[in-house]
């Protein structure tokens, strides 16, 4: 195991129940063989991406999207010397706390329990890795170590409010070995804007394979015009969807190329040259130039306007959620059905929230249709 460096971490701060280390593994890898085997990360093959899991055996999953966003932040990490293992960990781990159907799917459940302390998928994530995956007869959850925690909670960046950490979580489980209102490490930062390089370029071509768009509308965004005139010669029927993965592998690659170069720009600028600089920090650190942050958002537009925005993705959205509130009453109504005393006694409406949200999309259709 690799001692520690300026600005990586490969020495853990450990568990918040204590074990001993692993003479094979450092508690980074075995953080990352926790998420892998765990029956969350396997659920998450049959989980929307943006396409119901049933429309095609091609469209990208949570799995699939977890899998690529863990490459790209593997890639970086490793160019700058930090650990890859905590990227890997945190990217494989980021979406475990998604329901089936997408943030529509989110939306719905949030709706329902909004009397109840509400729901988030990031927050979720934490409880299911913290308290609903249950394989120790030590302790409840995956143990994870200080710094896989610490990386989901600040998914988003620095936490200031703890409102909604207390109803969901409890503040106090950490046992105060978490800065709540600093930035997290390095490789948490790189996990979570791979997941924006991931999701960006994934989607376009998950669009384009859907037909929504094609990849000439794409040059509406300067930044893919400048890589689709390189191929533009080039391109005929016959090689038309090698072109597309040509050009969105041209994307990616040079957005980690200017993240890099940005991340290390920033290094310099604000004098970081210790983990405990990047806790002071008042920014965030790996981040992309201000050209491509413009060309990201333009991204974003346009994938909201010719994909998230389309009117059959919007309708398979409304039946998703349309699923998600049905279920809510099924199980409200009927909850020994379906969970045990303890979880009813401890807190039902809660409770209802982690079975559903745990859910595939196929389950939950299944389910549905069995009880309509």
């Amino acid at each position: 195991m690799k001692k520690d460096t300026l600005l990586g971490v490969f020495k853990s701060k450990g568990r918040l129940n204590n074990e001993s280390n692993s003479k094979y593994r450092s508690p980074f890898q075995r953080d990352r063989d926790r998420i892998i085997h765990s029956a969350s990360f396997r659920r998450l093959k049959h989980k929307t991406q943006v396409f119901v899991n049933t429309e095609g055996d091609h469209f990208r999953t949570r799995i699939t999207h977890s899998i690529e966003v863990a490459q790209i932040a593997r890639s970086i990490s490793k160019y700058l010397d930090l650990n890859e293992d905590l990227a890997e960990t945190l990217s494989l781990a980021h979406d475990l706390g998604h329901t089936p159907f997408g943030h529509a799917g989110e939306d719905a459940l949030h709706e329902c329990m909004v009397n109840h302390g509400g729901f988030d998928h990031n927050l979720q994530t934490l409880r299911i890795v913290m308290f609903l995956e249950n394989k120790y007869l030590k302790f409840k959850g995956l143990n994870l170590t200080i710094e896989t925690l610490e990386g989901l909670l600040k998914h988003n960046g620095p936490v200031n409010e703890l409102t909604t950490i207390n109803k969901l979580i409890g503040a106090k489980v950490f046992k105060n070995k978490i800065k709540f209102n600093t930035f997290p490490s390095l490789e948490a930062q790189i996990s979570a804007i791979s997941d924006d390089i991931a999701y960006n370029n994934h989607d376009i071509q998950d669009g384009i394979k859907a037909n929504l768009f094609k990849l000439e509308e794409l040059c509406e965004i300067n930044f893919f015009k400048n890589i689709y005139v390189n191929y533009r010669k080039k391109i005929n029927k016959k090689n038309y969807k090698i072109a597309i993965n040509q050009i969105v592998r041209d994307s990616i690659d040079l957005m980690i190329k200017d993240l890099i170069s940005n991340t290390q720009k920033n290094l310099k600028r604000l004098k970081i040259k210790s983990l405990k600089d990047i806790a002071k920090s008042k920014e965030l650190i790996v981040c992309f130039s201000k050209n491509i942050q413009n060309s990201e958002q333009e991204i974003k537009s346009f994938l909201r306007s010719n994909m998230y925005d389309n009117k059959s993705v919007l309708r398979k959205n409304q039946r998703g959620k349309k699923i998600i509130k049905k279920l809510f009453k099924i199980i409200q109504s009927s909850p020994r059905k379906f969970l045990t005393k303890e979880q009813i006694t401890k807190d039902k409406y809660r409770a209802i929230s982690d079975f559903i949200s745990g859910m595939t999309d196929r389950y939950a259709i299944n389910l549905y249709n069995a009880n309509k």
